[in-house]
């Protein structure tokens, strides 16, 4: 075994660093309940540093605020899964690095943490590119089958990297 992340993960991750490669483009990436994963299926394939620029892995509410410039309003008001608290991830990754793209991934794993409004599963999304308007950010909520921890990160860490395809 060459690696030991799932086999279709570092296959994305194998597409989405040949594809911005060939575009000329480079990734960041804020990550909350997936601690990390996508960052380390992007940086297990051979050459990703052409395309990689950094990953922030903001747990907690406090390291959204530092690391990546969330206001705490917009963590008070709608709470650290939003599309609110993604949007803002996405767009601090992107001021503090020279990436030319950011996906931000934030959302309730399980298996516990959940609400009767955001169930385990609930997985936010956003995407920001350098040079288009905030309003231009992508930004969508997903709800998962509750697979069990591993399992959901699993599914968001995919979603995160076909966000970074160019």
């Amino acid at each position: 075994m060459d690696d030991c992340l799932d086999p279709a993960l570092i296959d994305e991750a194998r597409r989405v660093v040949t594809a911005n490669l060939a575009a000329g483009r480079r990734v960041v990436v804020a990550e909350s309940c997936t601690g990390g994963l996508v960052s380390a299926a992007l940086t297990a394939i051979a050459g990703s540093s052409g395309v990689f620029e950094a990953g922030y892995i903001t747990y907690s509410n406090e390291a959204k605020m530092d690391m990546l410039a969330v206001d705490s309003n917009i963590l008070e008001t709608f709470g650290a899964v939003s599309i609110a608290t993604a949007w803002a991830m996405a767009q601090g990754a992107l001021t503090r690095s020279q990436a030319d793209v950011a996906v931000a991934i934030t959302g309730i794993a399980g298996p516990d943490g959940g609400s009767e409004q955001k169930p385990v599963g609930t997985v936010v999304f956003a995407r920001a590119q350098k040079g288009k308007e905030s309003e231009d950010v992508i930004a969508d909520t997903r709800q998962f089958a509750d697979t069990g921890r591993g399992g959901i990160r699993l599914q968001a860490a995919l979603v995160a990297l076909k966000l970074l395809m160019p």
